[in-house]
């Protein structure tokens, strides 16, 4: 089956962050991509949907306000069929009386339900973090392919207007070196189509000088360095994808251990935090320039104005998640903010900070 995500660009993140609302419902559950698997999806959709009615309801907000969010949420549940037709591996949803929108992730997150004055961002953020998604180009001299791979099940062949049939195609028979390039060019100018606005690795599958030749007229920024497969035209598409993902996994762990590397430097300049109040304080005046949240946990409370912390005992309509605020502000203040594993995070933390100057 193919993977269908519709991942949020910065830009989209940044307007969830903008809601005037006094009541916001975020819904994450995890879906299934095979139609008839996606019964129980709605089933626990509607189960999370009663639970965020429940405390709309306790926290006293507007009957025309929860009558608004709960006809929404459950028309998706309930008579949206065509809406289930395609999924990725968890489903993101946000509602508020004056908004409801979804995002397919291709990530697998934890069901989980919040009301707040404010969307729960952060486990979306590890959709943009580490979407477990890419590209694969799959390029030869006598074929070439796009495919679209995911996390799990099979990848999908993107159909591409323009895409040159082979090296011949493109210039006929010109000598191996210049073919090739013209070749390599025609390809990256086809993809546009496909890549522009789009932040996924692309992977090479292709032999070391067609690699080569494709690297050196690359246009795409989010190319994968140095790692490529070898003869596409004798690798099945399944074996290109489950390549891809070991590949995925090592770029990621590249950018975990990289990131690493540089708390340790940051912390010997007195450039790094990890408790989380004091995290909050720096982010309210836009010290931190890197955040490591992570994503399986909330910590209730609330941030003020001056980023001093109240935590509280239980999540509910009148709290929001401690962490949640703090990467809602280090966004706002152009930092970038990662939802990784709790054993990815330094000192295993809540949370760490690499600031942008000592305090």
């Amino acid at each position: 089956m193919a993977l269908h995500s519709d991942i949020p660009s910065r830009a989209e993140i940044e307007r969830l962050l903008e809601t005037d609302s006094t009541h916001c419902v975020s819904i994450y559950l995890p879906t299934h991509r095979v139609t008839q698997e996606t019964t129980r999806d709605r089933l626990v959709l509607r189960d999370l949907t009663n639970q965020a009615i429940q405390q709309l309801n306790d926290a006293g907000a507007d009957s025309d306000d929860v009558a608004d969010i709960e006809s929404h949420l459950l028309h998706l549940a309930e008579d949206d069929d065509e809406f289930w037709i395609d999924q990725a591996d968890s489903l993101a949803i946000f509602a508020s009386p004056n908004r409801f929108e979804t995002h397919r992730l291709p990530n697998h997150l934890s069901a989980s339900v919040e009301v707040s004055d404010q969307f729960h961002i952060t486990p979306l953020l590890r959709a943009v973090s580490f979407p477990q998604a890419a590209w694969v180009l799959a390029i030869a001299r006598g074929s070439v392919r796009l495919l679209e791979v995911g996390p799990s099940g099979s990848p999908r062949e993107v159909r591409i207007q323009d895409l040159p049939k082979d090296a011949w195609d493109s210039s006929g028979n010109k000598i191996h070196k210049a073919r090739d390039a013209a070749y390599a060019r025609r390809v990256d100018t086809a993809l546009r189509e496909v890549l522009s606005g789009s932040d996924l690795p692309l992977i090479l599958a292709a032999s070391p000088p067609m690699a080569a030749t494709f690297r050196s007229v690359n246009t795409y920024p989010h190319l994968v360095a140095q790692r490529e497969h070898s003869n596409p035209e004798t690798t099945s598409d399944a074996e290109l994808a489950a390549a891809s993902r070991a590949i995925l996994d090592d770029v990621y762990a590249d950018q975990l251990a990289e990131l690493a590397e540089l708390f340790d430097v940051r912390r010997s300049q007195g450039r790094t935090a990890v408790d989380l109040s004091d995290i909050a304080h720096l982010a309210t005046f836009g010290a931190v320039d890197t955040l490591l949240v992570d994503i399986d946990r909330t910590v209730p409370g609330t941030v003020d104005e001056k980023g001093a912390v109240t935590f509280a005992e239980t999540d509910d309509a009148t709290t929001h998640g401690v962490d949640d605020e703090i990467a809602r502000r280090v966004l706002k203040a152009g930092g970038r903010v990662l939802a990784v594993r709790s054993e990815d995070i330094p000192d295993g933390g809540l949370a760490a900070a690499i600031l942008r100057y000592a305090p």
